[in-house]
């Protein structure tokens, strides 16, 4: 999202346009009815994660990082981190290792205060995105993406609640795009993962630090999980560049709480179809109330418009 291309641009990385695909708005889909608005600053890039990882690896070289592959950490101690029967001092000790954090486990920051989890199935396809938009298609108890990556590839993903309900199965919900992905070569086989929403009581502990999906989460309904963890890495830096982490909670609360609030509402629409359609009817009729939406959900305008927003949309569900 553009948010997320402005947060890597400040970690001094920026993506080469003959690696990814701009994209340069949202449009969303739920039985015949279309909603799309461009973003109101900026464009979201498609890119494979690979291709993203690379330039990180790159850019954490470049930057003095030493790098072991293939080296586990076993466990936390006083001084640092135990690399099998070996121990690496070190001041800091920070938890970048995912949902299923061990590091969070070993500082005993599981405690969390909300939880519950999705299940995505995703598969990249040779052919030319047919629109500049990352689309979203909604369906019951599921959701559909399709984002462009490169000038002749595209990535689709599903997310519903159901570990079960692979790609194939719920493109038969959408017949539409089944019809356009029929007979084009697959370009990657499909690859699954969890999407968490998880709010933690506490991401620090003495010295260890939680940051990224190891520090709690959004549902990937938002797009803004890659934006996080590079928001909550400026933040970090800044903490331990100060030789204090007292700081990083409640500033790491805050960073979440936008995302947060926008995958609640999208959730919402997930859960209610009949309600969904009405949403979207309003989305239709009043194109500058998705625009105003997209804005929010970019971080472009204040929550505190959300209420404007709110108003807005409730009278239309009135009156349309």
């Amino acid at each position: 999202m553009p948010d997320g291309v402005f947060a890597l641009a400040d970690l001094g990385i920026t993506i080469p346009p003959e690696d990814s695909y701009p994209f340069h708005g949202i449009r969303f889909l739920s039985s015949g009815v279309k909603a799309d608005a461009n973003f109101p600053v900026g464009h979201g890039i498609g890119i494979r994660r690979t291709k993203l990882h690379r330039l990180m690896i790159e850019q954490a070289a470049a930057a003095g990082v030493i790098l072991r592959w293939q080296t586990v950490v076993t466990g936390l101690h006083p001084d640092g981190v135990w690399l099998g029967t070996t121990l690496v001092r070190s001041r800091w000790v920070v938890g970048a290792d995912g949902g299923n954090s061990r590091t969070r486990r070993w500082a005993g920051l599981d405690e969390h205060v909300h939880h519950q989890q999705r299940f995505a199935f995703r598969r990249h396809y040779r052919v030319s995105p047919w629109t500049n938009y990352m689309e979203l298609h909604w369906g019951s108890n599921c959701q559909l993406y399709i984002t462009p990556v490169t000038p002749n590839e595209i990535c689709v993903a599903v997310i519903s609640r159901d570990p079960r309900l692979r790609l194939d199965a719920a493109l038969e919900k959408f017949p539409a795009v089944a019809g356009r992905l029929k007979g084009l070569e697959r370009t990657s086989v499909e690859r699954g993962a969890v999407s968490a929403t998880r709010k933690l009581k506490h991401v620090y502990r003495d010295r260890t630090a939680l940051i990224g999906d190891a520090s709690g989460g959004v549902d990937a309904i938002t797009g803004e999980g890659l934006c996080l963890s590079f928001r909550q890495a400026i933040l970090l830096s800044e903490c331990l560049a100060a030789g204090r982490l007292d700081g990083y909670q409640a500033a790491h609360r805050n960073l979440t709480r936008r995302p947060a609030l926008m995958s609640w509402l999208m959730l919402t629409l997930e859960a209610r179809d009949s309600f969904r359609q009405r949403v979207m009817r309003v989305f239709a009729a009043q194109p500058r109330t998705f625009a105003r939406m997209l804005a929010l959900h970019v971080g472009v305008s204040s929550p505190l418009d959300l209420a404007a927003i709110g108003l807005s949309l409730g009278w239309n569900l009135l009156t349309i």
